[in-house]
């Protein structure tokens, strides 16, 4: 039976404790081009709107995102990733630095293009998405220098976030490395999965799939809460994790534990203008809360609330302590 969250979080103590909480990130980067501009015309070529561009910018997407996430949140990041040989790969370098975020993971391949997802909005809306990018396996080359410097690193991370865009870095053998020195020492790895990759996740920590991608995991369709309750525990059991946590955008969250308990997270997004990123931010606030001592329903609730500010904002977007505060305090008073 779903439990509703109940009882308080000190979210003063908390983001105190983020600032000495590391958490190291191992993914597939992106970066995120934002073309902006208005539509008052349909194009005579074909039925679709004409865009007048006014601005463009560029942010950090992917893994680099969950970076990003980490280090607004307050809590120290270290990223272990690649870019290709090209300018959008330099584009990523800079912005890692504008932001103080240490480099020294980052693995350039050359002959391979760094993921571009290329967003064109207007009036606040998405109109189109397109992609460049590459989803081969990662080369062996680039392989052995990842695994070189996650070894190097890994006594510095109080945890571990694995974001798998599907975009060829999320490997078994890498996999494979993760979850044997997880074993030597129990740290905690937190998993945003990708459909095709969940036979590499057995072990982890807990995992956060959203709907579609639970689905996918059990080969079972979330109809009502007997369904869901049978997806959720399925997956604790299949992947030996401690906590699964299933988001369902507008319905909120559910957190499965492995002593049984089962507890619903009602949504706090107040109004919602994009999606983008959301799930970045709900691996990144849960697993930096869970490093930082909270239990998986408080780290779940920050989650929650982390990722209800951020679809309240357009583009790729973060969340900082004051924001964090001022959310959690509002829930308390009411």
């Amino acid at each position: 039976m779903l439990q509703q969250i109940s009882g308080s979080i000190d979210i003063g103590k908390l983001v105190q404790k983020f600032k000495k909480t590391t958490l190291l990130v191992v993914g597939d980067i992106m970066i995120d081009e934002f073309i902006w501009g208005t539509v008052s015309r349909i194009s005579p070529e074909a039925p679709v709107p004409v865009v007048a561009v006014t601005h463009e910018n560029l942010m950090l997407g992917g893994a680099a995102n969950v970076v990003h996430n980490v280090h607004s949140l307050g809590g120290r990041v270290l990223l272990a990733g690649l870019v290709g040989d090209d300018q959008m790969g330099e584009k990523i370098k800079g912005l890692l630095a504008e932001q103080k975020i240490d480099r020294g993971g980052l693995v350039v391949e050359a002959g391979r293009p760094t993921t571009v997802k290329t967003r064109i909005i207007a009036h606040s809306q998405q109109v189109v998405r397109f992609d460049r990018e590459s989803q081969d396996p990662i080369s062996t080359q680039s392989q052995e220098r990842l695994l070189d410097y996650i070894d190097t690193h890994w006594d510095k991370a109080d945890g571990v976030i694995i974001a798998d865009y599907g975009k060829g870095l999320i490997i078994p053998d890498l996999m494979d490395f993760i979850m044997n020195k997880k074993r030597g020492d129990g740290k905690l790895v937190a998993v945003d999965p990708k459909v095709n990759n969940f036979a590499f996740y057995t072990g982890a920590t807990i995992l956060t799939p959203n709907r579609y991608e639970a689905e996918a995991a059990a080969s079972k369709e979330i109809r009502d809460e007997e369904s869901l309750m049978e997806v959720g525990n399925q997956l604790l059991e299949r992947f030996a994790s401690q906590a699964i946590l299933i988001t369902r955008g507008e319905e909120g969250m559910v957190l499965f534990g492995r002593d049984g308990a089962v507890i619903a997270v009602p949504t706090m997004a107040k109004e919602v203008y994009d999606v983008t990123g959301a799930g970045d931010t709900v691996i990144s606030a849960l697993t930096l809360a869970l490093a930082a001592g909270s239990t998986f329903p408080e780290a779940a609730v920050v989650a929650n609330y982390a990722a209800g500010i951020v679809v309240g904002k357009v583009g790729t977007a973060t969340v900082t302590p004051d924001e964090l505060k001022k959310a959690l305090v509002e829930r308390a008073r009411s």
